[in-house]
């Protein structure tokens, strides 16, 4: 069950490219960027500048077309830095993931290569106030009008909406039809005439993400803009997410590895009753469950970015697990490692709180973790 990967020497230089990157040019604004609930459009450039900004996306597009292993790394190494920035590459994928997996050549060749300059970023249009576990239970509408469709409603905890020019957006098409095979996938450009967005979400944490609510009113699109067959949205959607839950798991890995590293700095300088913390056997057992956990969760994130480049047939489980034990582990370890600052690691002077906030949406976005052993339960019992 379990597929080995390799980590190459090319992913080793990647890891420490993009490492460069984040310190020089990512780093140095994370907490700005959360203070002021600013899109990080320092990260967005040194992004662009380096072919971090959609590395996914093929050579054939004029992209770098790194596999699925490479992808991870780099949101890892960013997320280390600043979660918000590691969005980018993040909903990139995301947004243009149910494209590469259902569209025709003509709608690629369309849009592939202004998100891989740069140009333009890819959101996914998925979630709804009153469907969000429950995507079947979506009410956007889409009818057809001559060769045109026409969409009416929300989506909502759209990630970067409003910075991005395009949008994967899921709507129901055949009202009457059978439950999950009566929604269509399209895509959306921010120019539309009758999409607009909501205003900012004010959240806990990734504040440097804009997350908006779209809408859709008599919004017309040219019948090209379909996404693979009618009707088979949602199967699109979440073979989507099959994917994309290994870039959550390697956000939440790279939060956890810059909480864990600033700690154990902080711990091996900070002095009590006259010797250093890190001297006191409680803290070292403490620092050693942190680490165990985070190097088990990113070995389960690789074999799953590994499965996902291969599209095994197992990464439904795989993705899931990635996503919900590095998740989890990532909550603990920013915990932990506020813990280990103690008074200090509760203030802004320090950047654990804000790795501990960020923290958080790992485990819910992408699908909770909850639906994660759902999908697990499934996939064993089947």
């Amino acid at each position: 069950m379990f597929d080995l990967y390799q980590l190459s020497e090319d992913h080793e230089e990647l890891r420490r490219a993009v490492r460069d990157v984040v310190d020089n040019r990512i780093t140095p604004y994370a907490a700005e960027v959360d203070a002021e609930a600013r899109y990080p459009r320092e990260a967005h450039e040194a992004l662009v500048a380096t072919d971090f900004f959609a590395p996914h996306i093929g050579e054939e597009y004029g992209g770098v077309g790194a596999d699925a292993l490479a992808v991870a790394i780099v949101i890892e190494e960013i997320a280390r830095g600043c979660v918000s920035s590691s969005l980018i590459p993040a909903v990139n994928k995301l947004g243009s993931m149910p494209v590469q997996i259902g569209g025709s050549e003509e709608i690629k060749a369309k849009y592939f290569p202004r998100v891989a300059s740069g140009e333009c970023g890819f959101s996914y249009g998925l979630s709804e106030r009153e469907a969000g576990s429950d995507t079947a239970g979506m009410r956007t509408r889409a009818v057809r009008d001559g060769d045109d469709w026409v969409l009416n409603g929300v989506k909502t905890w759209i990630t970067n909406a409003g910075e991005s020019e395009f949008y994967t957006v899921m709507a129901v098409t055949d009202p009457d039809g059978p439950r999950g095979r009566n929604i269509t996938a399209f895509v959306v450009e921010k120019s539309d005439e009758g999409f607009t967005f909501g205003e900012k979400e004010r959240k806990l944490g990734i504040k440097g993400s804009p997350t908006r609510e779209l809408f859709f009113e008599n919004c017309r699109i040219p019948g090209d803009r379909a996404v693979g067959e009618v009707g088979d949205g949602l199967k699109i959607a979440l073979k989507t997410l099959d994917h994309t839950r290994v870039t959550i798991a390697a956000q939440a890995v790279g939060v956890a590895q810059g909480a864990l590293d600033y700690a154990i700095g902080y711990i091996k300088e900070r002095k009590q009753f006259g010797k250093h913390i890190a001297d006191f056997q409680a803290i070292q057992f403490m620092v050693a469950d942190m680490g165990m956990k985070l190097e088990a969760a990113r070995q389960l994130t690789y074999v799953a970015a590994a499965k996902s480049e291969r599209d095994d047939a197992d990464l439904g489980f795989f993705g899931a697990a990635a996503k919900a034990y590095a998740s989890d582990v990532a909550m603990e370890i920013t915990t932990d490692a506020v813990q280990l600052l103690g008074g200090a690691g509760y203030v802004q002077d320090h950047p654990v709180e804000r790795m501990m906030r960020d923290a958080k949406i790992t485990q819910i976005y992408e699908g909770t973790n909850q639906v994660q052993r759902l999908v697990m339960g499934r996939k064993l019992l089947a």
